[in-house]
């Protein structure tokens, strides 16, 4: 459809050329000057053009040019152009529109979905770094990371199969005083008793979370804690060589459960970047910029940079004693990054609490001259809870990632058994788990990231309406009408001759057919919006528009039991293709695709 869509755009934009010439108008108009929207009403037609933006130059209302623009368009194959009001309306042809789309999506397979609507890209040759998750070495992953690895995750996926060359990092958080007060909890709690994760039969990054609620529980009865966490802090800076043995058991524990986590998710990074070893990287950029006159100098020796330019007040870089603070470093890790992987653009997955602090980095890092810092890009996201309410680490509220997902398998576990499935989905445990992502992740994204939400584990599990166990169910059920296709020796439409295959798409002219190979058209477009707009939740509302369509369709259109040799062909290829699209697209926002359920 969308090769379709750019053909009519050109017939179109000609005839306007065309028209401007016979009224003496030096107007050359091109396809891409053209806005291509879609009816609200399918008797209108499958396409429109609005001509309002001509009104100026032709002078003449828009009813009347679409008019004379339908005019000029000689009869073509693509479909039949209408003046409806002051739209250009295209009728597509239902036979060449059902055997283009459905012959590209048979060719190109896995692919289907990689090029842009036109087959450029304008994400080709962009070299995007995104950086997402970036976990706190005291506790485990939670909800709140469960959101930004997804969106990460799906986000870098999208861009890379809309033609971007992706290099995922994690910044990890592995010093500062919240991790010293789990290790001072260790210390107090655990160290006399040789405790370990596995001697307690916890996972590793649990373990160490356990001990900073332990610490929190311990300092609301010891004021002096929060000055003995300090005090390791500043043993640790020092380099005191049993703090440092310590904070290396403990780091490894949290980074190894953490990791477990990525790997259950499908999250996954190219590197990895400690703040340990880069937080004072920043020191040395910062002083040189006060040495060029781009930050200024207080009595006090702290230095500050000037914000009214960007309509704000200012902000200290370095403290009066020269450490520095974390605005410092991200900008010193930016240019570490930049050095290490040269990108033209950096994505940073953070929560919309830190606007302010992205607004200030991206405005210092273009003061500082880096070019590349006119591409970089906040991608915030709102909170997300639980029905209960607001989590807190230290209070130990906060749900566990792994947790979750057990309930959630858990729960569709259930599922399975009460419906009796157990045997028919094959490892229920295994198959469990995979719903369980799905309905997580799914939830996750199917918001725009901006937007605050409430996730419900029990309504995310729902295996109808606009849930990842609903796509889930429908790619199990394409396969199944696949298999007992295959069990009674009927072949779709793709094993029949390049003649015979036309023939037979020819058929697909009912009201849900239709649908249906439109909406799978449009998967590019698709694509290519959320990746210009860092938003999965498009994918997945296509996705559940794609399943709908489906489900329509075979209510409607019986596959199997269709009233000729030749249409059960034609049905059961557009069931294929509906499969192809529901599988890629299901890769892209981390939904797992099952053939059985």
């Amino acid at each position: 459809m969308s090769d379709l869509r750019t053909q009519s755009a050109v017939l179109t934009a000609k005839a306007l050329t065309e028209f401007a010439k016979t009224k003496n108008i030096d107007l050359s108009i091109e396809a891409s000057d053209l806005t291509l929207e879609t009816p609200p009403k399918t008797e209108m037609g499958d396409l429109g053009i609005p001509m309002f933006p001509f009104a100026k130059d032709f002078r003449m209302g828009p009813p009347a040019i679409s008019k004379e623009v339908v005019s000029l368009i000689k009869p073509t194959n693509i479909g039949t152009f209408i003046a409806v009001g002051p739209y250009v309306n295209i009728k597509f042809n239902k036979e060449t529109v059902a055997e283009t789309i459905l012959e590209k999506i048979i060719s190109e397979g896995d692919d289907y979905g990689k090029k842009a609507p036109d087959g450029i890209s304008a994400l080709n040759g962009r070299r995007v770094m995104i950086e997402f998750s970036s976990p706190n070495t005291n506790k485990p992953l939670h909800l709140g990371h469960l959101r930004n690895d997804a969106l990460g995750e799906s986000c870098a996926r999208i861009m890379k199969n809309q033609g971007a060359e992706v290099f995922k990092v994690n910044n990890i958080n592995n010093r500062g005083v919240h991790i010293c007060k789990s290790m001072l909890a260790y210390k107090l709690f655990h160290e006399k008793n040789g405790d370990t994760p596995e001697k307690l039969g916890l996972k590793s990054d649990r373990f160490v979370g356990d001990c900073y609620v332990e610490f929190n529980n311990y300092s609301k009865t010891h004021p002096e804690a929060e000055q003995e966490a300090q005090n390791m802090l500043l043993a640790w800076e020092k380099g005191d060589k049993k703090i440092h043995a310590l904070w290396e058991k403990m780091n490894q524990w949290a980074i190894g459960g953490v990791k477990k986590t990525y790997a259950r998710t499908g999250v996954s990074f190219d590197k990895l970047y400690y703040e340990s070893e880069t937080y004072l990287k920043g020191k040395e950029i910062i002083l040189k910029g006060l040495e060029n006159g781009l930050f200024y100098k207080e009595k006090d020796g702290s230095v500050w940079v000037d914000l009214g330019e960007i309509k704000l007040d200012k902000k200290v870089l370095l403290r009066k004693d020269g450490t520095a603070l974390y605005m410092t470093q991200d900008i010193g890790l930016a240019v570490t990054r930049h050095n290490d992987w040269d990108f033209n653009q950096l994505v940073y997955v953070v929560g919309s609490e830190q606007i302010y602090h992205f607004t200030v980095l991206f405005y210092i890092l273009q003061k500082l001259g880096f070019d590349w810092a006119k591409r970089l890009y906040h991608l915030s996201y709102g909170m997300v809870n639980l029905p209960e309410g607001k989590m807190k680490s230290r209070e130990g509220t906060v749900v566990d990632a792994d947790d979750l997902i057990d309930e959630l398998r858990n729960g569709a576990l259930e599922e399975i058994k009460a419906k009796g499935r157990e045997k028919c989905v094959g490892d229920a445990p295994v198959v469990a788990e995979k719903i369980a992502i799905g309905a997580l992740h799914y939830f996750l994204l199917q918001n725009t990231p901006t937007k605050d939400m409430i996730f419900n584990p029990k309504e995310s599990l729902s295996f109808n309406g606009n849930t990842g166990p609903y796509l889930q169910y429908m790619g199990a059920r394409i396969s199944s009408i696949l298999r007992k296709a295959k069990e009674q020796g009927i072949q779709s439409a793709r094993s029949l001759s390049e003649e015979e295959r036309k023939s037979a798409f020819s058929l697909l002219t009912d009201k849900t057919e239709w649908e249906l190979i439109k909406t799978l058209s449009d998967f590019q477009k698709v694509l290519l919006k959320a990746a210009e707009n860092f938003d999965p939740s498009c994918v997945a509302s296509y996705l559940h528009d794609v399943a709908k369509s489906f489900s329509r369709f075979y209510h409607d259109c019986p596959i199997l039991a269709a009233e000729n040799s030749v249409l059960i062909s034609a049905r059961l290829e557009l069931a294929k293709c509906t499969l192809t699209v529901l599988k890629n697209g299901m890769n892209l926002i981390l939904v797992p695709f099952l053939e059985t359920m």
